[in-house]
């Protein structure tokens, strides 16, 4: 890096420590840090990399505990305005905030087990009750058309 003129931002560097459940576990976390300058890096629990949060045992549950937290904050926000706007623009908005972030880096996702896309998919099922303005137990289900 020196070479090339490059400094790393230790804030920035996150270090993962990736293995099988058992030998992370040897780890506990605390492997030997990384050394860059006068800092220590020390190994986290999962890291972000483009986008996507990656666990030690390279699973993506904290990534998808992340996309789904965000996705009902703006759901909840949109829900609060939502008598502000006309018909057209909480479909925009719900494209905009709650479906770009499901269906972004999706493709780390192909694979996984059921749990983790029935968690996306209340998401998705939770976006059309905000466009209609509809009850929580209304089946928000025949709305999905309306909003794809």
């Amino acid at each position: 890096m020196a070479v090339n003129s490059l400094k790393p931002n230790a804030d920035k560097t996150e270090l993962l420590w990736a293995g099988s459940k058992f030998g992370s576990a040897s780890l506990a976390g605390s492997g030997p840090p990384l050394r860059l300058g006068d800092e220590n890096i020390t190994a986290s629990t999962h890291v972000r990399l483009l986008g996507v949060t990656i666990s030690s045992v390279l699973s993506t549950d904290k990534h998808v505990s992340n996309i789904s937290s965000s996705c009902f904050y703006w759901l909840r926000q949109l829900r609060r305005i939502r008598h502000l706007l006309d018909a057209e623009s909480p479909k925009a908005l719900v494209h905009a905030f709650v479906s770009s972030r499901v269906d972004g880096c999706n493709a780390v996702l192909a694979g996984s087990i059921k749990a983790t896309s029935d968690r996306l998919q209340r998401v998705l099922n939770a976006a059309p009750r905000v466009v209609r303005v509809t009850l929580k137990f209304d089946r928000g289900l025949t709305y999905h058309s309306e909003l794809h």
